[in-house]
């Protein structure tokens, strides 16, 4: 079990900020509490705490292991792809192929998705006008996956991997093959030219926007192993995994999109008027050099009503981006 007394507290702090998640959400919880800054420690040392094997698992505040859990079905809705899409939303804010990711200066291993402030939330209404409905998303760029070997024109097929919370309570891994204009591989799902897999998910209990700043979603790819989600709420953290083979994306991993958008089938997350969001994307890619932030190039087909503000890039250990979006 980890130990909190004061001076581990700011050791695991010291190592939160060397991992690139901002301070500020501590500061903005209690910066006299020290469990409350324990808690945030403990929540940057999970999301890079390996699994021990495939599977669905999960870990409890203090806990510093990952217990084993009964994976379910992930929810069955598409999280499509923004490519083609870009206009189809004027007038909302990110998604639909609009927003920010973050490329890597070498090949991206892990990337850790957070929202290190957040101002003035206090509803999202997302589909059926119901609140709460909505995804938190940490995708790939598209890619010359292997697997687009059986698709119709396989120069014209692209891989895409994402890593998603829905808050229908379940987070797991979507696989796409992207203008495969073929007969889908077994077990893979039609939608138009494209193909879609979903993987095994872990249940997470619903979360209320309010607990935004408290959530955090962290994925890695290993090269012939398994690419790891994982979810992480104030006191608690939440994994499923998947093979790595199933698009390859380990090995042409180079951009990272963020955010918090609606929930699936290209739904709109809609937050209220004096909303401000922080969303910050910490790289591993083997090098310390700040990424590139590319505007334009969101790769998912959902949307929020928060406009972009600038980005900013920050090389270190972890490099990264952030950026503001508001309304």
């Amino acid at each position: 079990m980890l130990m909190f007394g004061s001076t581990a507290v700011r050791a695991l702090v010291g190592i939160a900020a060397a991992l690139g998640l901002a301070t500020s959400v501590v500061a903005a919880q209690s910066p006299a509490d020290a469990q409350s800054r324990a808690q945030f420690a403990w929540r940057t040392g999970i999301a890079h705490l390996p699994v021990p094997h495939e599977g669905c698992f999960t870990a409890a505040y203090p806990a510093e292991s990952w217990s084993d859990v009964a994976c379910v079905a992930a929810p069955d809705i598409p999280y499509i792809p923004g490519q083609n899409r870009r206009g189809w939303f004027a007038g909302v804010g990110a998604g639909a192929g609009i927003d920010y990711t973050a490329v890597s200066a070498g090949l991206t291993s892990a990337a850790v998705g957070s929202f290190p402030t957040v101002t003035g939330v206090t509803t999202e209404i997302g589909k059926r006008k119901k609140p709460n409905v909505y995804s938190i998303q940490l995708n790939s760029q598209y890619f010359a996956s292997p697997t687009c070997s059986g698709a119709a024109i396989p120069a014209k097929c692209q891989g895409w991997e994402q890593f998603i919370y829905s808050n229908t309570g379940k987070a797991f891994l979507e696989y796409w093959l992207i203008n495969y204009l073929a007969i889908c591989p077994v077990g893979w799902k039609p939608l138009g030219p494209d193909c879609y897999l979903s993987g095994a998910a872990v249940q997470v209990p619903t979360q209320v926007i309010a607990q935004l700043a408290f959530l955090g979603l962290s994925a890695q790819a290993v090269a012939g192993g398994i690419d790891t989600l994982t979810f992480t709420t104030a006191t608690n953290a939440y994994s499923t995994t998947g093979q790595d083979s199933v698009v390859g994306l380990a090995g042409f991993w180079k951009g990272t999109e963020y955010n918090i958008v609606g929930d699936g089938s290209g739904a709109n997350a809609s937050f209220n008027i004096g909303s401000t969001v922080t969303v910050k994307i910490a790289l591993t890619d083997g090098s310390t050099a700040a990424p590139v932030c590319s505007g334009d190039t969101g790769t998912t087909s959902e949307t929020n009503n928060l406009k972009v503000g600038a980005c900013k890039t920050a090389s270190g250990t972890p490099p990264s981006v952030t950026f503001t979006e508001s309304h």
